[in-house]
């Protein structure tokens, strides 16, 4: 049965010069697309866990947990380091994951031009306002070459101004993180490495999300 989820958002033409020649071929099998997967609508209540802070349940952070809505979600065996280079936050500071060393992070790259992202935002913004804390952030990342002032106007238009915002105009990031369409998200652990990732919009407010993202900030960072 097809999803009835809006597809990846493909490259336009003005966005692939930031690609190496095969880069295609470079990334084949990076994503496990599995269709049918399903994303329901924003969740109007959720509970963040209670202790969420104490135990350690990386045995938890498995691909058991790619069910429902999250069928899609690839976990990575090696937790390969999360390379995204400089990008610049609301302020024009100039950032990089570095800065959320210690803290678990899910990256999410759009665009204003990326329909499914438009569809996924307000799940990414609800998410936020359930576990953003000194544990957890949604970074939402934008890669669109207009800039930050589209961008910010962007994320007030679909009531989404919760999130932070962050803007690598270069689009480099998509290169270096083997995006080959948008939205793309990737679950950071607190080192700075890639617990897993998920081509194409989803429902992160909803309870096969909330489970992944409660299994990673329960899990504490090795020393």
């Amino acid at each position: 049965m097809p999803s009835k989820e809006p597809a990846p958002q493909p490259l336009t033409s003005r966005n692939r010069f930031v690609f190496l020649a095969g880069l295609a071929i470079a990334v084949v099998g990076v994503y496990a697309i599995v269709s049918g997967s399903g994303n329901e609508q924003v969740a109007d209540k959720a509970t963040p866990p209670a202790a969420a802070a104490s135990g350690n349940v990386a045995s938890g952070l498995d691909k058991s947990l790619s069910t429902g809505a999250m069928a899609a979600f690839v976990f990575k065996k090696d937790r390969p380091a999360v390379v995204t280079g400089d990008f610049k936050d609301g302020n024009g500071n100039v950032v990089n994951l570095d800065n959320w060393k210690g803290r678990v992070a899910l990256v999410n790259l759009w665009a204003t031009w990326c329909g499914p992202c438009r569809a996924e935002m307000p799940h990414l913004a609800k998410l936020q306002e359930l576990y953003g804390s000194d544990d957890f952030e949604v970074v939402a990342l934008s890669v669109d070459l207009k800039g930050a002032e589209a961008s910010a106007a962007f994320l007030k238009e679909i009531k989404a101004d919760n999130l932070a915002l962050y803007i690598d105009q270069t689009s480099k990031a998509m290169n270096r993180l083997g995006a080959i369409g948008l939205p793309v998200t990737l679950l950071v652990d607190r080192q700075g490495r890639e617990i897993g990732r998920l081509l194409g919009p989803a429902d992160w407010a909803g309870e096969d999300a909330r489970r992944i993202i409660e299994a990673a900030i329960a899990e504490k960072a090795q020393s």
